[in-house]
C-alpha cells in the first residue's frame, strides 16, 4: 500500500511539474540547442556504456564532434555516432507525430547497429539466452508476432496508462522479447524517450551508475511479475530532469 501510495505521489509530482514547464516562456533556440547537444552527450555515453561501450564520457563527446580516440575500437566510434543518428531520429519521428511500428523499430535499431551492417534492422533468426536474466527471449517465430501483440497494447490499453507506466510496461516487455541479435537495450531506450518527446516531455538518461539498479527492476519483472522497479527508475529520471527545466526557465 505504502508503494501504491509513492508511486501515485511521484505521478501527481510530474503533472505537476510538466503543468508548470508548459506555462513557462518558451527557452531561445540557442538555450535549446545547448541544452539538447550537453543531453545527446550524456544520454549516448551512457546508454552505451551500459552495454559495454569503453568511451569516456569526454572521449564520447569528441567523437561526436568527429574525432578519432587513440587506442579505442573502431566499433565504440561507430557505436557513439550510431546512437546519436538514432536519437536524431527519434525526434523527427515525434516531431512529425508518427505512429510507433515495427518500421520505426528497425530504422532506429539500423542506426544504433551501425557497426554491424549485416544485423541491422532485422529481426534475429536465432535463439538467444540473456546470461543472468529471469527471462527467455521469445523464439525467432514468434518474434514479430509477439511484437505485434505489444504494438497494439502500446496503442490501445497502454494509452490510457499514466505515461511513466506506459513506457515502463512497454521498455520490459520489447526487452522481453528481445527481437534482434545485438542492440535491443539502445533501442528500447531510445523507444522510451521517443514516447516522452511526441507528448511534450523531456528526454531521460538512464546513468551507466544506475545500471545495477536498472538491471535490478528488469530481474524484479520477470522474476517476481512486480513493475515497481522500472516504473520508480523510470518516473524519477524524468521528475528530476522536468525539475531541471521548470529551475531553467523560472530564472
Amino acid at each position: 500500500m505504502d508503494k501504491e501510495f509513492d508511486m501515485n505521489s511521484l505521478f501527481t509530482e510530474i503533472d505537476q511539474l510538466k503543468n508548470s514547464l508548459d506555462k513557462c516562456r518558451p527557452l531561445t533556440e540557442g538555450e535549446v540547442v545547448r541544452l539538447r547537444d550537453e543531453f545527446l552527450t550524456e544520454y549516448t555515453y551512457n546508454s552505451n556504456a551500459i552495454e559495454g561501450n569503453t568511451l569516456s564520457l569526454r572521449e564520447t563527446a569528441l567523437v561526436l564532434q568527429g574525432m578519432t580516440i587513440d587506442k579505442k575500437p573502431l566499433k565504440d566510434h561507430l557505436e557513439a555516432v550510431g546512437h546519436r543518428d538514432a536519437y536524431n531520429y527519434i525526434e523527427m519521428v515525434a516531431m512529425q507525430k508518427n505512429p510507433l511500428d515495427k518500421r520505426v523499430i528497425k530504422e532506429i535499431h539500423s542506426l544504433v547497429l551501425m557497426d554491424r551492417p549485416m544485423d541491422r534492422g532485422v529481426f534475429r533468426k536465432i535463439p538467444v539466452q540473456i546470461m543472468g536474466a529471469y527471462v527467455t527471449p521469445a523464439e525467432p517465430w514468434n518474434i514479430e508476432p509477439r511484437l505485434d501483440d505489444l504494438l497494439k497494447k502500446y496503442t490501445n490499453e497502454y494509452a490510457l496508462l499514466h505515461i511513466v507506466e506506459r513506457i515502463a510496461r512497454f521498455h520490459l516487455e520489447f526487452e522481453e522479447i528481445h527481437p534482434f541479435i545485438d542492440g535491443n537495450g539502445r533501442t528500447g531506450r531510445l523507444l522510451m524517450n521517443l514516447d516522452l518527446i511526441q507528448h511534450g516531455y523531456p528526454p531521460i538518461d538512464v546513468k551507466y551508475t544506475d545500471r545495477v539498479r536498472y538491471y535490478d527492476a528488469f530481474d524484479n519483472y520477470y522474476r517476481d511479475a512486480q513493475i515497481n522497479g522500472m516504473i520508480d527508475l523510470i518516473g524519477e529520471y524524468l521528475r528530476d530532469r522536468l525539475k531541471m527545466y521548470v529551475e531553467i526557465l523560472e530564472e
